[in-house]
Parts: structure tokens; sequence; C-alpha cells
């Protein structure tokens, strides 16, 4: 009816999501970093059908990038190790 509730159905470009850590260090595919959340350890960053997940190293968990969010400042709370 007129038009006027028309949705643009515009696709936009699938952005890879920036990590950053606490320390604002930018983390890539194959890092090593120590989880601050969900008693993980230390974690290996890899990427599984194009999403990121944080692989445990002691137990083998494995959590998604968007869980590990810090609410108060969207960084990742993880920290690199051995930069």
């Amino acid at each position: 009816m007129f038009g006027f509730f028309k949705r643009n159905k515009k696709e936009k470009p699938k952005l890879e999501p920036q990590l950053i850590d606490l320390n604002n260090n930018l983390l890539e595919e194959g890092d090593i970093v120590e989880s601050l959340r969900y008693e993980l350890g230390k974690c290996k960053i890899i990427k599984v059908e194009g999403k990121f997940f944080y692989e445990s190293l002691e137990s083998g968990k494995q959590v998604i990038w968007v869980k590990m969010i810090d609410a108060s400042n969207d960084l990742q709370k993880v920290k690199k190790v051995g930069l």
C-alpha cells in the first residue's frame, strides 16, 4: 500500500570481527591467549566454518568469540600470551 513500509533488502558485505584483547592487542587465528571466562585457561584462536572460537589447550572445550565480549568496553575478555 503506497510503498511506505517497503524494506530495502540490500545485502551488506560480511566483515570479519576485529578481535582485540583487554590490552588492545590485535588477535588473529592461531594466537595463544589466556581466557578470563569459562575456566578455559590458555586457549588457541581457531576458525571453524567462518566463525572464530577459543579452544582450550587444557580441556579442548570450544567457546565462540561472541561469548567472550566484555560489555563495558566491547573488547575480548582474554589476554594475549607471549607477545
